[in-house]
């Protein structure tokens, strides 16, 4: 992990506060900056966007699709975990937590936003920070790498239905229009885009290309914290008010992340699969493209939502818990082993 990845939570905790500080300090500047609009996309939070999401996707080798077949079990449990669970799972997370148990501990009027960032959350899964918790568990990299391709592939096609659908069975109207142009905006273009710099840079060499990735894994992230910044800007008043919040929609996710990691983790040891295989299969089981939830929080609901800032709470929580995760997996080795030698 580099240097911004490893201390991602304390990074975003740091724009936390400015954030607040700065909106509290600069009312008039933040507001100008939300007006800066095209066609209902704020430009500044547009650009920054790209620089995040782009990096992380010339990362993807959609070539490495042909490799699927060699851990099939595998590939399907992690889809699986992904697409049929995940999202299900923290819409029912959301309507017994957030309008069921803490309902009462939060603001009323927030309470569809805050289900709705949640289930951006857990729409998507993750394209960037799975290399890294595939490496730290000794992971197989062509079948976490075949993964993620197979991933992005199927959310160009099915993130707008599964959050259209997930938005609807929990009452909450979202306009088609806004949602397929997010997913255009933060996914197909940006898959475009990344993919033509891919060949470019590969075509100047193997090491160049390293390089120019290390670079832009640094950009990426300062863009990520910039938008959290302007984020909470927006937020600071809200977050004032209410601290708790941030805490209590903290819980969903925790318990999501444990519980669809340790599913899919399970579920490799039944049908045989090696440690190699399980460990980035759970993990990319349970992490989140937070990135694209973050933009397209933005873009339905705007700055000031409950949404926007539930998304930048799975940012906030999501190296420590991932990390957990990680120990986990490292931890059970053994046992996973046995068993399956046992089995």
């Amino acid at each position: 992990m580099n240097f911004f990845e490893r201390y991602l939570s304390f990074w975003v905790l740091l724009c936390i506060l400015s954030g607040i500080v700065l909106g509290q300090w600069l009312p008039d500047l933040f507001s100008r900056i939300a007006q800066l609009k095209l066609a209902g996309v704020n430009l500044p939070v547009g650009l920054l966007i790209w620089i995040m999401i782009i990096p992380m996707l010339i990362k993807v080798d959609f070539g490495a699709l042909h490799q699927v077949k060699r851990h099939w079990k595998g590939i399907g449990i992690t889809l699986l975990i992904n697409w049929a669970v995940k999202p299900f799972s923290m819409a029912l997370l959301g309507g017994l937590l957030i309008r069921g148990v803490f309902a009462a501990y939060l603001p009323a009027a927030q309470l569809d936003n805050y289900i709705a960032g949640l289930i951006l959350l857990a729409a998507a899964p993750c394209t960037a920070m799975v290399f890294v918790w595939s490496r730290l568990t000794q992971g197989d990299p062509l079948f976490t790498l075949s993964q993620v391709a197979l991933n992005d592939s199927i959310m160009i096609v099915a993130f707008a239905p599964l959050v259209a659908l997930l938005l609807g069975m929990s009452s909450i109207s979202v306009p088609w229009a806004t949602l397929l142009t997010s997913v255009v905006l933060y996914i197909v273009m940006p898959v475009v885009i990344a993919q033509l710099f891919r060949k470019l840079l590969l075509d100047t060499g193997q090491k160049r290309f390293d390089r120019w990735l290390a670079w832009m894994a640094n950009a990426s992230m300062t863009a990520l914290l910039l938008t959290l910044i302007l984020l909470f800007a927006f937020q600071g008043q809200a977050i004032l008010q209410q601290p708790r919040v941030i805490a209590l929609l903290a819980v969903p996710i925790l318990i999501q992340v444990l519980f669809n990691a340790s599913l899919a983790y399970y579920l490799n040891k039944i049908a045989g699969e090696p440690h190699n295989i399980a460990g980035p299969s759970a993990l990319i089981g349970a992490s989140n493209f937070f990135e694209l939830a973050v933009a397209t929080a933005i873009s339905l609901f705007g700055f000031e939502s409950g949404a926007a800032l539930a998304t930048v709470v799975g940012v906030l929580i999501e190296v420590p818990v991932m990390l957990i995760a990680v120990k986990l997996v490292n931890r059970s080795k053994g046992w996973y082993e046995a068993q399956s030698l046992r089995g």
